[in-house]
């Protein structure tokens, strides 16, 4: 969209940048266009030295060329796009060796906010924005390439759980590529340049477009929010663990070797019924997920870092945090220290024919073994968590992630060249 132009001087020259640098330095009060339209013009080019550069938000890049490739351990972003793909037909190892090799020359230049081959100008004047582009491996990538015999075993079907509603048209995939930024744009410009990149080597299979909370939205950092309400993600496993490799990435010595320092992604797209849930009280709403909607915290008392005291009982004689509450079950002490690390996005796609909203949750789940990882506590969720009732599991894919490649690689290079 262009801007407009004043009519004098000719020389005069607004970059948006600048722009918007003063109506932050304005202040909060309200500007309307028309009458205030040419006072605000007029400071502009009247002080530039008052105008300030955009925050940090544009400028954090997140390298390529890392041990474990990113969109894993990074800090959850803005935006995000997962998409799946499927080999066209006729292409196999080679076409798939090319395919990657331009993917990731295409993802090393965007994340370094620098344009990429053909470039569409949809993010121009944005820097990086802490885009991430992930790539992984479906199943079935292995019997179209020939390569079945490096298949891992940890990509083996998951098993069918009693709640899920999985449409098989957006699940799984060949391939599938994860996309995250702080800008939207930056985020769409990513997208539109992996889609183009697969030219008529594979075909979208099926795409899903999710958000969070912005950073600096809020006072201080915090968990994020799903759509329900709730504080999400208190109990990930966090870098400073002293497990957390172990837990989420394939060591060097793993096999296949082509899998070393990768990781299995479990993506489920989950919907939760909000009009059901909003008409639950808060106090069983609470009862439902075992903490406090307003700061995450155990029902068993404390702040939301506070270890939950599974056997603490009331004056009732009741457990204070139910038996069916979601984060008793899914707890790892609960599981024989099963965790995974969730990285999720949340989605909004418009109203289903029922009139109900189609919102709720793009699971990405993150484990060195989802054998020991998501299918232990998926299994023990199903049987009994409370927050079923609210929830339908409507798409999944298990994808294997190699590690980030070494300066000069492309992602997946040590498999399809073996």
């Amino acid at each position: 969209m262009s801007e407009s132009t004043p009519s004098t001087p000719e020389t005069l020259d607004i970059s948006r940048r600048r722009l918007l640098g003063t109506v932050g330095a304005a202040g909060a009060a309200g500007v309307a266009l028309g009458a205030t339209g040419g006072a605000l013009v007029h400071a502009a080019v009247e002080s530039p030295s008052d105008a300030s550069e955009l925050s940090s938000v544009g400028s954090t890049e997140v390298p390529f060329h890392v041990k474990h490739q990113a969109g894993i351990s990074t800090p959850l972003q803005a935006c995000g796009h997962l998409i799946a793909f499927n080999l066209a037909p006729g292409a196999g190892r080679k076409e798939a060796a090319a395919l990657l090799r331009r993917w990731s020359a295409t993802a090393k230049a965007l994340m370094a906010g620098e344009p990429a081959g053909n470039d569409t100008g949809v993010a121009l004047d944005a820097g990086p924005s802490s885009l991430t582009v992930t790539f992984g491996f479906g199943r079935t990538f292995f019997d179209r390439t020939g390569l079945v015999a490096q298949r891992p075993a940890e990509l083996d079907p998951l098993p069918d759980f009693s709640s899920d509603r999985l449409d098989p048209k957006r699940s799984n995939g060949d391939l599938w590529v994860q996309i995250g930024a702080d800008d939207a744009l930056v985020a769409f410009h990513a997208l539109r340049a992996v889609q183009k990149d697969a030219g008529s080597a594979a075909r979208v299979r099926w795409q899903m477009n999710g958000f969070n909370r912005t950073p600096g939205a809020t006072k201080k950092p915090m968990t994020a929010r799903n759509l329900m309400g709730q504080i999400d993600g208190t109990g990930n496993p966090k870098p400073s663990d002293r497990d957390f490799d172990k837990r989420i990435f394939v060591p060097d010595s793993g096999k296949p070797a082509w899998m070393a320092n990768g990781s299995y992604a479990v993506v489920r797209r989950i919907r939760m019924l909000l009009d059901d849930w909003e008409k639950v009280p808060l106090a069983q709403q609470e009862q439902v997920i075992g903490r406090r909607k307003a700061n995450g915290a155990p029902l068993s008392g404390g702040t939301e870092t506070t270890p939950m005291q599974l056997d603490k009982f009331g004056s009732d004689g009741k457990v204070v945090i139910p038996d069916n509450a979601h984060a008793r079950i899914s707890a790892p002490e609960q599981n024989g220290g099963a965790a995974m690390l969730r990285r999720a996005f949340s989605y909004h796609d418009g109203f289903a024919e029922d009139g109900a909203p189609d919102a709720g949750l793009l699971f990405v789940a993150w484990q060195a073994d989802p054998l020991r990882g998501f299918v232990p506590v998926q299994r023990k969720l199903d049987r009994g968590d409370a927050l079923s009732a609210f929830i339908r599991h409507e798409s999944s894919g298990l994808f294997a992630v190699p590690g980030g490649p070494r300066a000069g690689e492309y992602v997946g290079q040590l498999l399809l060249e073996s």
